[in-house]
């Protein structure tokens, strides 16, 4: 199984748009694609418990009861990751902010080792308006891939004025996540 984290409440919009791009290509190179839409899901911020570090950095588990330790699991357990994030203000929108802060506090540091570590991910930013802010969002996110061990491999900005073209390439990096046409880095 494929995961596709999107976020954003617009379903007939751009970040959607590309969620579903991924996920055809996925299954065009016949892998099986989940989407998990976290806009609409029940996800906090962290609290910042106890004196800065909770049971994150402790246990890898995060005290707040939501979404966040399903999507833990998912990530362990699927061949390859999309994150696709609307742009707002040059950075993810801040429901994929909840998840990769969270996500990070709670597997960057895990004794097990990260539920991420040697996943291959593709970013994906969405900049609907001016199309300004996908490079800034893409270097936010890519260096969560390294916090938690993963791989980062295509970086995709998309706009309102490149969309088509962009689809597609997104699409292509579905196929080439699941005929493993990426390099393994070590």
């Amino acid at each position: 199984m494929y995961l596709i984290i999107t976020a954003s409440p617009n379903k007939d919009g751009l970040t959607a748009a590309c969620g579903h791009a991924a996920a055809d290509g996925i299954s065009a190179a016949g892998g099986k694609a989940e989407v998990v839409d976290i806009s609409e899901a029940k996800l906090a911020p962290c609290y910042v418990c106890g004196n800065g570090w909770g049971t994150c950095r402790a246990a890898g588990k995060c005290v707040v009861d939501d979404i966040l330790a399903e999507l833990q699991i998912k990530v362990k357990e699927c061949e390859g990751l999309f994150l696709v994030t609307p742009v707002y203000w040059g950075q993810p929108s801040e429901r994929m902010k909840y998840f990769l802060d969270r996500f990070r506090r709670c597997e960057a540091m895990n004794q097990n080792g990260s539920a991420a570590a040697g996943k291959n991910v593709n970013l994906v930013a969405a900049a609907g308006g001016s199309g300004n802010g996908t490079a800034t969002c893409l270097v936010e996110m890519e260096n969560w891939t390294r916090h938690v061990g993963a791989i980062p491999q295509e970086r995709i900005g998309v706009t309102r004025f490149n969309r088509e073209p962009t689809l597609k390439v997104i699409e292509d990096a579905g196929k080439r996540m699941v005929k493993g046409e990426y390099f393994a880095r070590k």
